[in-house]
């Protein structure tokens, strides 16, 4: 049964054990320029509550925001802890938002302080912060983003002794990366928060003695659902990195035991290793006896997953054969699904039990139904309280027998594991008056290599195209001399019609379009957790239409 998930401690309480009882062992490794510090338990709560008591000594009420802007590092957790000790609520915020998206969301949600660390464009983004907001400089953040962290915590006097909140308070107030308008302010609670590890330990067993490196952003709902509570809940290691120039070294100095990821990253990874072990080679190996067994040990530990338990993938669709490799490396990643209104605590595979193109079964104490709209409806102990000053979406999103309608369409086959097959709003009719759901369309082409990512679109035109994004390696092949532009042309060209032949008459693209400039977080094209914003995509090359219909060619170059 749904909300059937026993909590009985905040993450408040669930770090105050872990303090208590291993005080020495370290929590978080934080990489700096070569240097890694490690801050154990006893540092962390020493940190937090002198930070508890500066933010109070600012004259910031119990129950206020305080805004969380930085990259992936130890002193967000630390920060976040110090927000909830101090009696407030956190409000992260991505740290690659623009201007107009930072005051937004520091006005809507009435926040009273802003802590920033290490982050992208500060310049750019300090435009959006009031001028009157008091803010705190975390370690290794912009040197005029207010009070530095150390002075801060060095004449601030420590909040005393544990101080818990109610599970059923406010926590967290997260601003949903929408495609479109203003963000929505998805509240979460304190028991909803703490579901997710309780109810995760029943399929995929954890402890304290577990290894994980935070890099997907905390200021979205996943990484903090899977990986932070957890983390609190557990005792387990936490271990950050600098960027993209160390992830290799840091991972591998990780050697995490459970490990998430999105499909860009593990496409990443893979293309990785075919640069320095082709595929080809790679299946002459795996063919040979006991060498095998040696190849895939190696690949793995030129990763940093040698010791990965847990794999698992969410946010879009995988490719099955990028799947399929994985798991004949030994790791079975996982799929999942949830979304910032349920905490992303849904859907999940299981260990034995994974079906290519599904997101598996309901989690632990999640019931699910599939309206006769063929939308899917979830009720999930990680479910939201509410929009933020929003009762009328509320109410519209959230139903009065708690159940969530999620937006997306879905099927569950016999064994009760759901299988999203597109996005109420994404659905577009053809000029034949055709429906098409282009995710699936999506996923068959990024299963190609050259293709880091794609949207499908075609609204009121004959039949539906596909815009392309070549990936780094298709483009410095070109560069390089070792691939043409006719090559890409014949292999992708080979590629529609491949796809064209599983789909519907009506489904059918009409051309395959390879778009000049990247598409970026930065840019717009992409929301912070790297979801295609449609409308962003499609408006941008609209007026291109005519021409590339009249031309009459499978695949077009910008």
């Amino acid at each position: 049964m749904a909300n059937s998930i026993k909590v009985d401690r905040t993450p408040l309480g669930a770090f105050y054990h872990w303090e208590k009882t291993t005080p020495n062992k370290t929590y978080l490794t934080q990489p700096v320029k070569g240097q890694v510090t490690d801050y154990s338990f006893a540092e962390v709560g020493r940190q937090a509550r002198a930070m508890a008591g500066y933010i109070k000594s600012q004259g910031i009420e119990p129950g206020s925001q305080v805004g969380l802007m930085s990259n992936n590092c130890a002193h967000w957790i630390i920060s976040d802890l110090a927000i909830w000790i101090a009696g407030c609520v956190t409000v992260p915020l991505y740290p690659t938002l623009g201007e107009d998206t930072v005051r937004f969301i520091l006005e809507h949600s009435e926040s009273k302080m802003l802590l920033v660390g290490p982050l992208g464009d500060w310049p750019e983004m300090k435009k959006g912060v009031p001028a009157d907001l008091p803010m705190v400089s975390l370690p290794g953040g912009p040197k005029d983003a207010g009070t530095p962290w150390n002075e801060a915590i060095e004449k601030a006097t420590p909040v005393e002794g544990s101080p818990d909140r109610d599970l059923d308070e406010m926590a967290t107030i997260v601003y949903t990366s929408g495609s479109t308008g203003n963000p929505k302010g998805v509240m979460t609670s304190f028991r909803a928060m703490m579901s997710i590890p309780v109810g995760m330990a029943e399929t995929l067993p954890m402890n304290n003695d577990d290894r994980v490196m935070s890099y997907l952003p905390l200021s979205h709902v996943f990484e903090r659902g899977a990986l932070e509570m957890p983390s609190l809940q557990f005792g387990y290691h936490v271990f950050f990195t600098e960027g993209l120039a160390t992830f290799a070294q840091d991972l591998r100095r990780a050697r995490p035991t459970i490990f998430f990821s999105v499909p860009r990253l593990w496409s990443k990874f893979q293309l990785g290793v075919f640069a320095k072990l082709p595929k080809r080679k790679q299946d002459i190996l795996f063919r040979i006896p006991f060498i095998n067994k040696k190849v895939k040990r190696t690949i793995l530990e030129q990763l940093g997953l040698q010791d990965v338990k847990y794999a698992g993938t969410g946010s879009a669709p995988l490719p099955p054969d990028i799947l399929a490799w994985y798991r004949s490396l030994g790791l079975e990643l996982l799929e999942g699904y949830g979304m910032s209104e349920n905490f992303a605590y849904s859907h999940a595979n299981r260990p034995g039990q994974t079906r290519v193109g599904y997101v598996g079964h309901p989690a632990p104490g999640v019931e699910c139904k599939i309206a006769e709209s063929g939308e899917i409806l979830v009720k999930s102990p990680g479910n939201m309280m509410g929009y933020y000053k929003n009762p009328e979406k509320t109410a519209e999103d959230l139903q009065a027998d708690g159940f969530l309608r999620t937006g997306d369409m879905g099927e569950v086959d016999d064994e009760g594991r759901l299988k999203i097959t597109g996005r109420v709003k994404e659905l577009f009719k053809t000029s034949k008056g055709k429906y098409v759901a282009p995710a699936p369309i999506e996923n068959k082409l990024c299963s190609h290599p050259m293709i880091e990512v794609t949207c499908v679109a075609g609204a009121d035109q004959a039949q539906p195209y596909a815009l392309i994004v070549l990936s780094d390696e298709a483009k410095a092949e070109i560069k390089s001399g070792e691939a043409d532009r006719e090559g890409i042309e014949s292999e992708l060209a080979v590629l529609k019609a491949e796809v064209n032949s599983t789909l519907d008459p009506h489904e059918h693209l009409q051309c395959l379009v390879i778009v000049s400039d990247p598409w970026t977080i930065e840019s717009g094209f992409l929301t912070p957790t790297m979801k295609i914003k449609r409308n962003v995509i499609e408006s941008t090359y609209e007026p291109n239409l005519e021409k590339w219909y009249s031309a009459n060619k499978d695949v077009i170059w910008e």
